[in-house]
Protein backbone atom coordinates (compact mmCIF):
# COMPACT_ATOMS: atom_id res chain seq x y z
CA UNK A 1 0.00 0.00 0.00
CA UNK A 2 1.47 3.66 -1.34
CA UNK A 3 2.01 5.80 2.16
CA UNK A 4 -0.23 8.00 0.90
CA UNK A 5 -3.24 5.81 0.42
CA UNK A 6 -2.23 4.44 4.03
CA UNK A 7 -2.20 7.67 5.24
CA UNK A 8 -5.99 8.64 3.27
CA UNK A 9 -7.61 5.36 4.85
CA UNK A 10 -6.68 5.63 8.02
CA UNK A 11 -7.91 8.98 8.35
CA UNK A 12 -10.93 7.52 7.05
CA UNK A 13 -11.29 4.93 9.73
CA UNK A 14 -10.51 6.62 12.34
CA UNK A 15 -13.60 9.39 11.15
CA UNK A 16 -15.57 6.22 10.83
CA UNK A 17 -14.56 5.10 14.29
CA UNK A 18 -15.39 8.40 16.28
CA UNK A 19 -18.60 8.65 14.15
CA UNK A 20 -19.78 5.60 15.04
CA UNK A 21 -19.09 6.52 18.67
CA UNK A 22 -20.95 9.57 18.93
CA UNK A 23 -23.87 8.32 17.03
CA UNK A 24 -24.09 5.67 19.56
CA UNK A 25 -23.49 7.64 22.01
CA UNK A 26 -26.28 10.23 20.89
CA UNK A 27 -28.59 7.51 20.72
CA UNK A 28 -28.12 6.13 24.07
CA UNK A 29 -28.40 9.78 25.40
CA UNK A 30 -32.03 10.21 23.37
CA UNK A 31 -33.45 6.83 24.19
CA UNK A 32 -31.93 5.23 27.47
CA UNK A 33 -31.74 8.65 29.49
CA UNK A 34 -34.21 7.82 32.52
CA UNK A 35 -35.04 5.06 31.08
CA UNK A 36 -34.83 1.28 32.30
CA UNK A 37 -32.28 -0.40 30.44
CA UNK A 38 -32.71 -2.58 27.29
CA UNK A 39 -31.73 -5.77 26.65
CA UNK A 40 -30.07 -6.54 23.29
CA UNK A 41 -29.32 -10.01 23.78
CA UNK A 42 -30.75 -11.96 26.52
CA UNK A 43 -28.46 -12.67 29.63
CA UNK A 44 -25.78 -11.56 27.75
CA UNK A 45 -25.55 -7.44 26.88
CA UNK A 46 -28.24 -4.91 27.22
CA UNK A 47 -28.02 -1.05 27.14
CA UNK A 48 -27.46 1.05 30.48
CA UNK A 49 -27.13 4.60 30.02
CA UNK A 50 -23.98 6.01 32.17
CA UNK A 51 -22.01 8.94 32.73
CA UNK A 52 -18.39 8.63 33.72
CA UNK A 53 -16.63 11.53 34.72
CA UNK A 54 -13.08 9.56 35.16
CA UNK A 55 -11.64 6.67 32.89
CA UNK A 56 -11.92 3.04 33.43
CA UNK A 57 -14.08 2.06 35.95
CA UNK A 58 -14.33 5.91 36.98
CA UNK A 59 -11.16 5.84 38.18
CA UNK A 60 -9.68 10.01 38.33
CA UNK A 61 -13.61 10.84 38.74
CA UNK A 62 -13.54 14.24 38.75
CA UNK A 63 -10.47 15.38 37.25
CA UNK A 64 -11.89 16.18 34.05
CA UNK A 65 -9.37 18.97 32.81
CA UNK A 66 -6.64 17.00 33.82
CA UNK A 67 -7.91 13.90 32.01
CA UNK A 68 -9.12 16.19 29.16
CA UNK A 69 -5.10 17.53 29.14
CA UNK A 70 -3.79 14.08 29.38
CA UNK A 71 -5.65 12.49 26.78
CA UNK A 72 -4.96 15.88 24.18
CA UNK A 73 -1.01 15.23 24.85
CA UNK A 74 -1.45 11.57 24.17
CA UNK A 75 -3.07 11.87 20.98
CA UNK A 76 -0.60 14.99 20.10
CA UNK A 77 2.11 12.39 20.70
CA UNK A 78 0.45 9.23 18.98
CA UNK A 79 -0.64 11.57 15.91
CA UNK A 80 3.30 11.96 16.14
CA UNK A 81 4.24 9.28 16.31
CA UNK A 82 1.86 7.67 13.34
CA UNK A 83 2.53 10.64 10.80
CA UNK A 84 6.86 10.16 11.17
CA UNK A 85 8.59 6.94 9.70
CA UNK A 86 8.42 5.58 12.87
CA UNK A 87 4.87 4.87 12.49
CA UNK A 88 5.11 4.68 8.83
CA UNK A 89 7.69 1.79 8.91
CA UNK A 90 4.82 -1.04 9.83
CA UNK A 91 1.21 -1.12 8.74
CA UNK A 92 0.41 -2.92 12.17
CA UNK A 93 1.43 -0.81 13.99
CA UNK A 94 0.40 2.29 12.12
CA UNK A 95 -3.24 0.78 12.64
CA UNK A 96 -3.07 -0.24 16.09
CA UNK A 97 -2.13 3.59 16.75
CA UNK A 98 -5.10 4.75 14.67
CA UNK A 99 -7.76 2.48 16.55
CA UNK A 100 -6.14 4.19 20.24
CA UNK A 101 -6.48 7.33 18.96
CA UNK A 102 -9.86 7.19 17.70
CA UNK A 103 -11.06 5.95 20.98
CA UNK A 104 -9.05 8.50 23.03
CA UNK A 105 -10.48 11.49 20.64
CA UNK A 106 -14.22 9.89 20.99
CA UNK A 107 -14.46 10.19 24.66
CA UNK A 108 -12.33 13.32 24.83
CA UNK A 109 -14.66 14.81 22.66
CA UNK A 110 -17.24 13.66 25.71
CA UNK A 111 -15.02 15.40 28.47
CA UNK A 112 -14.73 18.38 26.66
CA UNK A 113 -18.49 19.26 25.90
CA UNK A 114 -20.35 17.42 28.58
CA UNK A 115 -18.20 17.15 31.42
CA UNK A 116 -18.67 13.29 31.63
CA UNK A 117 -18.55 10.21 28.90
CA UNK A 118 -21.62 8.59 28.03
CA UNK A 119 -21.68 4.98 28.82
CA UNK A 120 -24.24 2.35 27.55
CA UNK A 121 -22.87 -1.18 26.79
CA UNK A 122 -23.05 -3.62 30.01
CA UNK A 123 -22.21 -7.06 29.68
CA UNK A 124 -24.71 -8.86 31.86
CA UNK A 125 -22.58 -12.24 31.16
CA UNK A 126 -19.59 -10.75 33.53
CA UNK A 127 -19.50 -8.37 36.82
CA UNK A 128 -17.57 -5.62 34.59
CA UNK A 129 -18.32 -1.87 34.09
CA UNK A 130 -20.47 -0.14 31.87
CA UNK A 131 -18.63 1.37 28.57
CA UNK A 132 -19.12 2.49 25.17
CA UNK A 133 -18.03 1.96 21.32
CA UNK A 134 -14.45 4.79 22.10
CA UNK A 135 -13.28 2.45 24.83
CA UNK A 136 -13.93 -0.52 22.30
CA UNK A 137 -11.56 1.34 20.10
CA UNK A 138 -8.94 2.14 23.20
CA UNK A 139 -8.91 -1.45 24.25
CA UNK A 140 -8.80 -3.55 20.41
CA UNK A 141 -6.27 -0.75 19.33
CA UNK A 142 -3.83 -1.38 23.07
CA UNK A 143 -3.84 -5.09 23.20
CA UNK A 144 -3.18 -5.08 18.75
CA UNK A 145 0.25 -2.48 19.93
CA UNK A 146 0.82 -4.75 22.92
CA UNK A 147 0.81 -7.13 20.77
CA UNK A 148 2.68 -5.95 17.62
CA UNK A 149 5.58 -4.85 20.35
CA UNK A 150 5.67 -8.30 21.64
CA UNK A 151 6.23 -9.43 18.02
CA UNK A 152 8.53 -6.65 17.10
CA UNK A 153 10.93 -7.53 20.03
CA UNK A 154 11.00 -11.53 19.16
CA UNK A 155 11.61 -10.48 15.99
CA UNK A 156 13.93 -8.20 16.51
CA UNK A 157 15.76 -11.14 18.99
CA UNK A 158 15.37 -13.79 16.40
CA UNK A 159 17.60 -11.20 13.66
CA UNK A 160 19.85 -10.79 16.29
CA UNK A 161 20.63 -14.66 16.44
CA UNK A 162 20.86 -15.31 13.03
CA UNK A 163 23.53 -11.98 12.75
CA UNK A 164 25.61 -13.76 15.57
Amino acid sequence: MKLKNKNIWCTVMMIAIVSFDQVTKYLAKTYLYQNDSVVFIDNFIEFTYAENTGIAFSMLSGGRWFLIILTGVLIVGLLFVMFTKTGQRNLWLFWSLGVLVSGAFGNLIDRVFLGYVIDFINPLFVNFAVFNIADCAVTLGSVSLIAYLIYDVFKKEKKDEQDT
